[in-house]
């Protein structure tokens, strides 16, 4: 994947979810908006502080993590 410039990871902010630029925005809420049938540009109205690539960067993440793989560690 691609480095991601505005998803960030701080166990900080929102309990380390990934969120936006650090602010209080998750991928989950801004994912949530867009299959509940909001557009972009409604997101955009609600939250003026949220930029188009956050949007777009918000979907590649995403669309990254849906394809990742998880393994379980085995307890030896």
């Amino acid at each position: 994947m691609k480095n991601l410039q505005r998803i960030t990871l701080d166990p900080a902010v929102m309990g380390g979810k990934p969120c936006i630029r650090g602010l209080r925005m998750t991928v989950g809420t801004v994912i949530g908006l867009l299959a509940s049938g909001l557009s972009t540009d409604d997101i955009l109205k609600m939250y003026p502080y949220l930029q188009q690539q956050d949007i777009t960067e918000t979907l590649a993440y995403a669309a990254w993590r849906s394809e990742e793989i998880e393994v379980p560690l085995a307890i030896a």
